[in-house]
């Protein structure tokens, strides 16, 4: 089936922040238990989604964030954000759950690959300094942006650049593990994961590295955020465990949520020669981005190059695929977009490899969401199966897909291609053999 590569990559390790759990083993609970993690939020007033209902991480807060995931890096998270801090705690869990101490890997033997979303303020951060800058010149009052640099930036808390930057994730996991070898950060929202896994891959096959974490922040239920998305997207309403409802013909939209994820990456024979567990091979990774002159994004042909491409590069064809792990978010009209490109790429197949959805579960999270959604068909092929979709009973007319529903369904194979896209029309996809 397939052909390996000279220097194979296998993931040892699992860091996750999810609102359906923290950890492996209360992810997976999660998952088997067909848990939704939506319900009203908690650790702030108020934020722009029906009900004020998200796929919050509850209990990830300021105090177990000190006393439990990041209790190592204390003096550290006064320069954090929370998807910072999210993201280095999953980085740390991960390095934990593969066996990994501090200075057991030679410090330019492992390196980092990041990917989150651009980092907004909350409104109370910006104030002071925003009111620095009022101006009343003409009888009414408004901003003058001139004043900003030299007057406005004074009202900002200390250190405030620091604190928002979308790199600081792969910068804080960088010194936290001692990690000197390669180091990057992706900003390119849901296909962010599949990119640093590439990213990643290619740093171990090269010889420059035998450890990368590859891993993934994002939250769309940021004050400001969650305002954006209101306004640029179908939110879903109704009772939260049922508003969900990925490539289903009745979907109602979108749900907000955080998240974050790590894998750990080695090459098989570093991790061997320890007597690690491997969770699974990284078999091929592809991306792609489509969009017109007029800078209308194509999705469906983004999502079948760039599944093409790792499938190309794994020596696999459609056919042989256990199952897919698909974006699909509930959204109108993306959910069809991915799903026609999804039957493109899997021709004669389209009717028989499964499709699941684990946004049913979580909510989007933006580049949060992608490697959590992998881990979960990491963690049910241990076990042989393909998670469910949750709420799905009708299958879209227009662009139908095998979708699992009801019960996990036993997997023909440990083959899957995991599919994530942007709204920009820039995917990404990965083939993992469990």
């Amino acid at each position: 089936m397939a052909v390996e590569s000279p220097r194979d990559v296998v993931i040892t390790g699992l860091g996750i922040i999810s609102p359906i759990g923290i950890g492996r083993s209360s992810f997976w609970s999660g998952i088997t238990e067909g848990r939704c993690g939506l319900k009203p939020v908690q650790l702030n007033s108020w934020v722009a989604a029906p009900g004020c209902i998200v796929g919050e991480v509850s209990d990830f807060n300021d105090e177990t964030a000190k006393k439990e995931h990041l209790k190592s890096l204390r003096k550290s998270l006064k320069v954090m954000c929370r998807e910072i801090q999210m993201g280095v705690a999953s980085a740390l869990q991960a390095m934990e759950d593969a066996g990994l101490k501090n200075g057991s890997v030679a410090p330019d033997r492992i390196g980092c690959d990041f990917g989150a979303n651009l980092m907004s303020s909350p409104p109370d951060v910006l104030q002071d300094g925003a009111m620095r800058c009022r101006t009343n010149r003409t009888g009414n009052l408004a901003f003058d942006y001139d004043q900003w640099g030299e007057v406005g930036m004074g009202g900002l808390e200390p250190l405030w650049l620091l604190k928002y930057l979308p790199n600081m994730p792969g910068c804080h996991i960088g010194i936290a593990l001692e990690a000197h070898g390669p180091n990057n950060s992706i900003t390119h929202d849901e296909a962010s994961g599949g990119l640093v896994i590439g990213e990643a891959c290619n740093a171990i096959r090269r010889n420059r590295a035998d450890v990368m974490v590859a891993g993934v922040t994002g939250t769309r239920m940021h004050t400001v955020k969650a305002c954006h998305f209101a306004r640029m997207d179908v939110l879903a309403d109704g009772p939260a465990e049922q508003r969900l409802r990925p490539f289903d013909r009745d979907r109602r939209g979108e749900a907000l949520a955080e998240a974050a994820c790590s894998l750990i990456l080695e090459s098989r024979e570093h991790a061997e020669s320890r007597g690690a567990k491997i969770l699974g091979t990284i078999l091929g990774c592809g991306a792609s981005s489509v969009s017109g002159r007029d800078g209308v994004a194509d999705e469906a042909t983004a999502i079948q190059l760039a599944g093409q491409a790792a499938l190309d590069r794994a020596g696999i064809s459609a056919a042989d695929l256990g199952h897919i792990n698909a974006c699909g978010s509930g959204h109108l009209q993306r959910d069809r977009f991915e799903a026609t490109g999804l039957r493109r790429l899997l021709g004669s197949a389209a009717d028989k490899v499964p499709v699941t959805a684990i946004k049913s579960y979580t909510g989007s999270a933006g580049s949060g969401s992608s490697l959590i959604e992998l881990a979960a068909s990491l963690l049910a092929l241990q076990e042989g199966l393909i998670p469910r979709t949750l709420n799905y009973t009708t299958a879209d007319g227009e662009a139908p897909l095998n979708v699992v529903f009801g019960e996990s369904a036993k997997a023909a194979n440990g083959v899957f291609l995991k599919t994530s896209v942007t709204r920009m029309g820039q995917a990404s996809a990965v083939v993992v053999r469990v």
